[in-house]
C-alpha cells in the first residue's frame, strides 16, 4: 500500500480506523492493484532494490565533461583544451591528467557519458537535477517556493519514511547557492517544510546541529520532557495558526527525536574519526563533507546529498579561497579548474570511493556524482575580457556525464556516447528523470509510485524511468 498514499498519511503517521472507512475499500483495491502491477514489473529488471542508501555527490556549476570524464585529446585545442589525459582503472578510458586518484578508483564505478537535457541556467537546472522535474521557469533563477516539487529525498521520506530516524534524508555542506542565494529543489516544495531533508551545513570545524542536539548535563531528561510538554499544551491551548505554524511544530519534532537518537547524534560527531581518516579525506570543507557523507551512510541514512561544491561560482567573491569555487568556469576554466577545483576533487572523492569500498558499504550504496549539466565544446576565446583574463566554456546540457557506484551497477565501464566534440548524444540518452528513477529503483521503489501533497494532489515521484542496463 505504500506505493499509493493516501491523503492522511503524515511522515511517519500511520492511518486511523476512521482514515479507512473514509477513503473507501473499492479505492483500496484499486490502487493496491495497481501498485503489484508496477511491483511485478520492476522486482524482475536489474539492480532492483540493491540499494540500502543512496548517496549523491553534488557538483554544482557544470563540471565540464570535455576537461574530467569525456576528454577528446584528438580534437583541435579550441574543443580539446589544454589538458592531456591519463589511463584510468576502466579498460581503454582516459580521463582528466589531473585526476590521478579518481582514475585509480573509477574500477568502482560506470561512466554515464550521455545525460542530457535543454535547460541552460542553474537555479532551474540545479532544481532538475535534485527534483527529476523541471521548473516551471525553465533556463532561470527562481528562489524556493512552497509550490515547488520536493528534492529526492524529501520523497523518498514521503513514500518510504524510514521509523529509525527522524529523518530519511540529510544534506551536507548545504545550502547550494544558484547563483547567490539558496537556489530551490533542496527542500520539502508542495510536501511542506517538515520535509525538509535536514541540512547540516558546513562541517569542517563541526555541526552546529550536533551542538543543538547535546543534551545539556543540567537539564536531566524528565526536566527536557515538562518542557516539551509545556510547549505542547501551549500549541494546543491557541487557535492562532500564526503563533505555532505546523512547519515550526514538525521542526520541533525532528529536533527532539534527534536527541533521542543517539545513533544518528553520534554520526554527526566527526570529530570522532582518527587524524589520519580526516587527512585522508583533506582538511578542506568538500572532503570533510564526502567524510560526513560516508558517516552518515554508515549509521544508516537512507538519502545523502553531499554538495561538493555548496556555491555554483564563488570564485567571483572570494578569489583564491578554495572553498568557494564552483565549476560555473565561464572564465578562467583551465586556471580554475588545475589549480583549485580538480585537485580537492581528486582529494576527496577518491578518498570517499576507496573508503565505501573499504568498508562494504559500496555493496549497498548507490553513489551518484553529478552536476546540473556540462560545459560547451569550444573554448569561448570571447570571454577573455571577463573573470580574471583567460577563456572558459559556456553553460552545456545537451551532452555531459555522470558516475554511479555500488549497489550492483556494472562497475569498471561505460555506458552511452556521446559525439566527437562530446557535444551531443550518440547513443544511450539518461535524462535527469531517468537517473531519479534509476536511483529510486536501487532502492527498491517502482518510478509508477505516487504520492500526495497538502493540496491532496497525486503525483508520480519521476518522470522518468529507470536505466537498468547500467546495473549488472
Amino acid at each position: 500500500m505504500d506505493q499509493f498514499l493516501p491523503r492522511f498519511q503524515l511522515a511517519g503517521g500511520q492511518p486511523s480506523r476512521r482514515d479507512w472507512l473514509r477513503i473507501g475499500i473499492p479505492t483500496l483495491l484499486g490502487a493496491a492493484g495497481y501498485a503489484r502491477g508496477a511491483d511485478s514489473a520492476s522486482r524482475s529488471s536489474p539492480g532492483f532494490g540493491r540499494a540500502k542508501s543512496v548517496l549523491v555527490v553534488f557538483t554544482s556549476g557544470g563540471m565540464s565533461q570535455l576537461d574530467t570524464w569525456d576528454p577528446r585529446p584528438d580534437a583541435p585545442e579550441e574543443i580539446r583544451g589544454e589538458f592531456s589525459t591519463i589511463a584510468s582503472s576502466i579498460p581503454g578510458v582516459r580521463v582528466c591528467e589531473h585526476l590521478p586518484k579518481v582514475a585509480r578508483q573509477l574500477r568502482h564505478t560506470i561512466l554515464l557519458r550521455s545525460m542530457t537535457h535543454d535547460d541552460l541556467d542553474h537555479g532551474s537546472a540545479c532544481y532538475l537535477a535534485l527534483t527529476g522535474q523541471f521548473h516551471a521557469r525553465k533556463s532561470s533563477n527562481p528562489p524556493p517556493r512552497g509550490t515547488d516539487a520536493p528534492a529526492l529525498g524529501a520523497i523518498l521520506h514521503r513514500v518510504r519514511p524510514d521509523h529509525r530516524f527522524p529523518h530519511s534524508a540529510f544534506h551536507v555542506n548545504g545550502p547550494l547557492l544558484a547563483p547567490r542565494e539558496a537556489g530551490p529543489g533542496q527542500y520539502g516544495g508542495v510536501l511542506g517544510r517538515g520535509y525538509d531533508p535536514l541540512d547540516l551545513g558546513n562541517v569542517t570545524e563541526g555541526t552546529e546541529l550536533l551542538a543543538g542536539m547535546s543534551p545539556r548535563s543540567e537539564l536531566p531528561a524528565e526536566r527536557l520532557g515538562r518542557r516539551r510538554d509545556l510547549v505542547r499544551r501551549l500549541e494546543n491551548a491557541t487557535r492562532h495558526a500564526d503563533r505555532f505554524p505546523a512547519s515550526q511544530t514538525a521542526l520541533a519534532a525532528k529536533a527532539y527525536e534527534l536527541m533521542n537518537t543517539p545513533r544518528v547524534r553520534d554520526a554527526f560527531d566527526i570529530a570522532q574519526e582518527p587524524t589520519k581518516v580526516r587527512d585522508r579525506y583533506g582538511r578542506f570543507r568538500a572532503g570533510q563533507a564526502c567524510l560526513m557523507g560516508r558517516r552518515l551512510i554508515e549509521a544508516g541514512i537512507p538519502w545523502v546529498t553531499v554538495f561538493f561544491n555548496h556555491n555554483i561560482r564563488g570564485q567571483d567573491f572570494h578569489v583564491g579561497e578554495t572553498d568557494h569555487y564552483g565549476w560555473d568556469t565561464h572564465n578562467d576554466i583551465f586556471e580554475d579548474m588545475k589549480d583549485h577545483l580538480l585537485p580537492r576533487f581528486d582529494h576527496g572523492f577518491a578518498a570517499l570511493l576507496e573508503d565505501l569500498h573499504e568498508r562494504g558499504l559500496l555493496k549497498e550504496t548507490l553513489v551518484v556524482c553529478m552536476g546540473e549539466f556540462g560545459r560547451a565544446p569550444l573554448v569561448a576565446v570571447e570571454a577573455k575580457a571577463a573573470g580574471r583574463g583567460s577563456p572558459g566554456r559556456k553553460h552545456w546540457a545537451a551532452c555531459y556525464s555522470v558516475l554511479l557506484a555500488g549497489a550492483g551497477v556494472a562497475a569498471g565501464a561505460t555506458f552511452g556516447k556521446s559525439d566527437k566534440q562530446a557535444a551531443a548524444v550518440r547513443d544511450e540518452p539518461v535524462t535527469p528523470g531517468d537517473l531519479a528513477a534509476t536511483m529510486f529503483h536501487a532502492l527498491g521503489i517502482s518510478p509508477e509510485t505516487h504520492f500526495e501533497d497538502l493540496t491532496h494532489r497525486p503525483s508520480r515521484i519521476v518522470t522518468g524511468n529507470p536505466v537498468t542496463k547500467v546495473f549488472d
